[in-house]
C-alpha cells in the first residue's frame, strides 16, 4: 500500500500533491486542512484526516481531532498538535501508551520531521508544511510503501509560492 502524508496545506492543494501522490493508495492529512481542500483532496484520492486548529467549526464537525486505525496491520495514530519524540503533547501520551502505534503522524509546526522514537517503538512522521500559509520556506510532501515494515520513504519538497 502507498500512503501520502501531507498537513498544513491552509486552504491550498498545491499542483505537486496530484503528481507526487499520483501512485498513493490513500493520503493522510494531519490538520489545518483549509476550505474546499477536502473535498478536493477525497475527489482524487480516499483521504483519512483530522482537524487543525487554524481549521473552521464545519471541518471539526466533520473530522475527529485524532484517528486511530490500521493498515497492513500498521496501528497509526494521527493528530494535528502532537510533538515529536521527547517532547509530545499531553493530550496525546496517554493514548500512544494504552494503544502503542506503530506509526504517529502530526502536523502543525510546519517543521519536517520523520524519526524513529526508541521510547516508544514507533516511526513519526511530520510532513511539515504543504501550504502557502505560515513561516516555512519549502513545501513538503511524505510519501511511503506500507507491508510488513514502512518502507521506501520518500520526501519532496517545492517552492511554497510558485512560478506561474
Amino acid at each position: 500500500m502507498r500512503i501520502g502524508i501531507l498537513s498544513d496545506t491552509h486552504g491550498t492543494v498545491p499542483k505537486q500533491v496530484y503528481s507526487f501522490f499520483k501512485d498513493c493508495d490513500e493520503l493522510w492529512h494531519a490538520g489545518d486542512i483549509g476550505p474546499d481542500v477536502l473535498d478536493q483532496l477525497k475527489a482524487f484520492k480516499p483521504v483519512v484526516a483530522v482537524f487543525g486548529n487554524m481549521d473552521c467549526s464545519d471541518m471539526r464537525f466533520l473530522l475527529p481531532q485524532t484517528q486511530l486505525f490500521e493498515r497492513e496491520r500498521h496501528k497509526i495514530i494521527m493528530t494535528h498538535i502532537g510533538g515529536y519524540p521527547g517532547h509530545y503533547d499531553k493530550h496525546i501520551q496517554p493514548l500512544m501508551q494504552s494503544e502503542k502505534p506503530d506509526i504517529f503522524v502530526t502536523g502543525h509546526s510546519h517543521i519536517l520531521r520523520v524519526m524513529y522514537d526508541d521510547a516508544y517503538n514507533l516511526l513519526h512522521i511530520n510532513p511539515g508544511a504543504a501550504g502557502q500559509q505560515g513561516f516555512h520556506r519549502v513545501s513538503t510532501l511524505v510519501r511511503l510503501s506500507l507491508d510488513d515494515k514502512p518502507h521506501d520513504l520518500e520526501i519532496f519538497e517545492f517552492d511554497k509560492y510558485p512560478k506561474n
